[in-house]
C-alpha cells in the first residue's frame, strides 16, 4: 500500500502539481504497491482547489498551459494500474474533487464538503470534472451541481453515489482515512495482477459497447492465466490455506 498525503491547505499550485506528478510517476513504476490512498494531512481540508492567489498573478497566456498540466496529473492518477482510494476528511472543492473523482473509490467523512464550484468564478471545471462527475452520478445530477456551484456534505454525496461510503467524523479528524485503510487491507491480500487486470477491464469496458467490453475482459483474463499467482490460488484452495501472492 502507498499513501499520497497533502500538506498545508493543499491548494493546487505549480509546486503541488510538480510534487504530485513525481509521486504518481514513482508509484507507477513500483510493482510492489498494491493500493494507494490519497489523503490530506491538513485538518478539515482534503484539497481546497486552485491556488487563487497564484492564479491571480498568472498572465492570461499561462493559465491554459497550467490547467493542462493539472489535467494531465489527474489523468495520470486515474491511470494508475492499482486501486486508488480517496479519503476525504475535509473540503474537496474544484480541482480537489476532480482529484478524488479520478480515484477508483471515494470515502468521505459526513462533515466533508465536496463540490465543483468553478462557475462561482466564471470558469468551468478544467481537470476532468465535467466528464468524470456525470459518469459517476449521472448527467442530470452532475449538471445541477456544476451549474449551481453547489457543495454537498458526505452524507448527501453518498446518497448521490459520489462517494462509496460516508463515515461519522471522529475527534482526530481522520475517520475517512481509517475507513480507507481498512478497505485497502481488504484489497491488498488479493491477487495483485488480477486486481490490476480487473481495473483495466472495468475502466476500458465502460467506454465501449458490451461486445467490445467482453473482448477486453477476455484479453485481460488471458493475462492472468500464465501467472504463478493463479497457480498459488488453486494450490491454496486445494490445501485449505490462505494464498500468498507475489504479483508474479
Amino acid at each position: 500500500m502507498c499513501l499520497i498525503g497533502f500538506i498545508s491547505k493543499n491548494a493546487i499550485s505549480k509546486n503541488l502539481v510538480k510534487m504530485m506528478y513525481e509521486a504518481v510517476e514513482d508509484i507507477k513504476k513500483n510493482n510492489k504497491v498494491r493500493s494507494v490512498i490519497l489523503c490530506s494531512l491538513a485538518p478539515g481540508i482534503f484539497c481546497a482547489g486552485a491556488d487563487l492567489k497564484e492564479r491571480a498573478k498568472m498572465h492570461q497566456s499561462e493559465v491554459g498551459p497550467f490547467v493542462s498540466k493539472a489535467r494531465a496529473l489527474i489523468t495520470e492518477l486515474g491511470n494508475l494500474p492499482m486501486p486508488t482510494i480517496a479519503a476525504i476528511d475535509g473540503a474537496a472543492l474544484g480541482g480537489g474533487l476532480e482529484m478524488a473523482l479520478a480515484c477508483d473509490i471515494r470515502i468521505a467523512a459526513n462533515s466533508a464538503k465536496m463540490g465543483l464550484v468553478e462557475t462561482k468564478l466564471a470558469i468551468i471545471p478544467g481537470a476532468g470534472g465535467t466528464q468524470r462527475l456525470p459518469r459517476v452520478i449521472g448527467i442530470p445530477q452532475a449538471k445541477e451541481l456544476i451549474f449551481a456551484a453547489r457543495a454537498v456534505d458526505g452524507a448527501e454525496a453518498c446518497r448521490l453515489g459520489l462517494v462509496n461510503h460516508s463515515v461519522e467524523q471522529n475527534d482526530s479528524g481522520d475517520a475517512a482515512y481509517l475507513r480507507a485503510l481498512a478497505l485497502a487491507r481488504e484489497i491488498n491480500p488479493q491477487g495483485p495482477i488480477a486486481i490490476r487486470m480487473a481495473k483495466l477491464a472495468i475502466n476500458q469496458g465502460m467506454e465501449v459497447d458490451l461486445s467490445t467490453g467482453l473482448a477486453i475482459e477476455e484479453a485481460c483474463y488471458a493475462q492472468v492465466i500464465p501467472t504463478k499467482d493463479r497457480l498459488e490460488g488453486l494450490a491454496a484452495f486445494r490445501e485449505k490455506r490462505r494464498p500468498h501472492y507475489k504479483g508474479e
